[in-house]
């Protein structure tokens, strides 16, 4: 047993290590993507499924709430939370469409969807990027080793990796850093000094 928890423990920290080190740029970029949407008035639209909605819902709430300081609510939004919006477009329509059709509903120009995929061919979460790209949305999408998500967003963040819980624990590690970051672009005097 102590084996297969050190084993688990290095395998996540290896490549969390391998996935910031090789995005470091690719993250500042997103840093600034999402820095600019907020203060331009516009919203991050963020989905998945399973883990990674529980990833959009934590992360919705970093943003939101707080992440490390006091400070105004910033604006981003969970589409994995209405169990009734998702339940009456799978039922009425088909599961593929549940993202797509609120992304359509309350996705503007310059708005970010953001999809997480760990496999990157979540059918629901491809749909929702190339609506979001049609309605003038910027897309990033964070995945596994690739997938049509590779394909379809404007940024992309890939974990190379086989292993589901690696990759969504690179995933919310990315999160953090990005709330992180966001924090910092925008109230820069709360951490001065």
């Amino acid at each position: 047993m102590k084996e297969i928890i050190l084993n688990a423990l290095r395998e996540s920290l290896e490549v969390k290590d391998r996935f910031i080190k090789n995005n470091i740029n690719l993250i500042q970029r997103g840093a600034d993507m999402l820095s600019t949407c907020i203060t331009s008035g516009h919203k991050i639209l963020i989905f998945g499924n399973g883990g990674s909605a529980a990833d959009a819902q934590h992360i919705a709430a970093e943003f939101v709430n707080r992440f490390q300081i006091e400070r105004p609510p910033l604006a981003a939004l969970a589409l994995t939370t209405d169990t009734s919006i998702i339940t009456s477009i799978g039922n009425d329509y088909h599961f593929d469409k549940i993202f797509s059709k609120q992304i359509r509903a309350l996705g503007k120009k310059d708005d970010i969807a953001m999809g997480i995929s760990t496999s990157g061919n979540s059918k629901n979460v491809i749909q929702a990027i190339n609506a979001g790209r049609k309605i003038g949305m910027f897309t990033i999408g964070l995945t596994g080793r690739g997938g049509e998500l590779t394909e379809c967003a404007d940024l992309v963040f890939s974990v190379k990796s086989d292993t589901t819980a690696r990759i969504q624990e690179a995933h919310i590690t990315l999160g953090h850093i990005l709330c992180d970051l966001v924090e910092r672009i925008l109230f820069p005097e709360q951490f001065s000094g």
